[in-house]
């Protein structure tokens, strides 16, 4: 198959597959999910994504029966069907089915979604242009929730400014972007945001982290803001398809390109555990 798709145990190409209407997300988005990328028929970080999307789903009350473990094998199973090796891996848990009410049955059991496409990774070695905007979304940012109109808005808005991506920011702080997370690399160190209510705990930016601290690269996890961006060795943009890419330019200003070699030893560090646990 060029690409598939599945639904609670019904799995066809992506253009056959149909859901129920009163599934919840159809109403309120109500559900979780998470995504990474496949080489070679192997998932990437698959046991860091699926803890992060067995977390969301507690914290959301979702009731998700499937153990992990089985999880982790329909998804490994699935990318098998598929022609290309190389693929986008998006899975979901929504609520349930139910007719439409804001509260909801407790007891109802999520519904499981798999979307898989082909796909690679970006070319870490290009450098990006974002803008900057008020941080306006909802106060559960920790939560990787489908409620992702405002991403949405603002990832349309970047995109008809001819750039890749929006920087949140909140007060002052910079919090995340649309749909990665930001860092900084300052007088040699790594500066990225806590893991608090305001950002998504991103998987890669937590393997950047390790990989920063077996390069002996000093990791600050402290709230940072706008005028830092400005000032910043490098600008660093990370997420599971992109990985680790650095900014050129910021609100049309440009940014970065002060610490390139350590960008580089961090780029290709995360580049060989992508390739190491994909396959060569």
């Amino acid at each position: 198959m060029k690409n598939l798709g599945y639904y609670n145990g019904r799995f066809d190409e992506l253009d056959k597959m149909t859901v129920p209407f009163n599934d919840r997300v159809c109403f309120f988005g109500d559900g979780v999910y998470d995504a990474t990328y496949s080489r070679n028929y192997k998932i990437y970080a698959l046991d860091d994504h699926i803890d992060r999307f067995y977390n969301s789903a507690g914290l959301l009350d979702v009731n998700l029966k499937l153990p992990k473990d089985e999880m982790k094998k329909l998804l490994r199973d699935m990318v098998q069907k598929v022609d290309t090796g190389d693929l986008f891996v998006y899975w979901q848990a929504t609520r349930g089915t139910q007719i439409r009410n804001h509260s909801f049955d407790p007891k109802i059991e999520a519904n499981i979604w798999i979307v898989l496409k082909p796909a690679q990774i970006k070319d870490v070695n290009k450098r990006l242009k974002v803008i900057t905007a008020e941080d306006t979304r909802f106060l559960h940012c920790n939560i990787k929730t489908l409620n992702l109109l405002p991403s949405v808005m603002a990832s349309q808005k970047a995109e008809r400014m001819g750039c890749d991506e929006t920087i949140f920011h909140r007060g002052g702080r910079v919090t995340e972007c649309a749909h990665s997370n930001v860092s900084i690399l300052k007088d040699g160190k790594f500066v990225t945001a806590p893991t608090d209510h305001f950002i998504l705990p991103g998987i890669t930016r937590m393997h950047i982290i390790k990989m920063c601290k077996k390069l002996l690269i000093p990791v600050d996890e402290t709230p940072f803001s706008v005028d830092d961006i400005f000032t910043a060795d490098e600008v660093i943009v990370s997420s599971a398809g992109q990985l680790c890419m650095g900014v050129s330019e910021v609100d049309g200003r440009p940014v970065g390109g002060k610490a390139l070699e350590t960008l580089k030893k961090i780029q290709d560090a995360l580049l060989e555990e992508f390739y190491e646990e994909t396959g060569r």
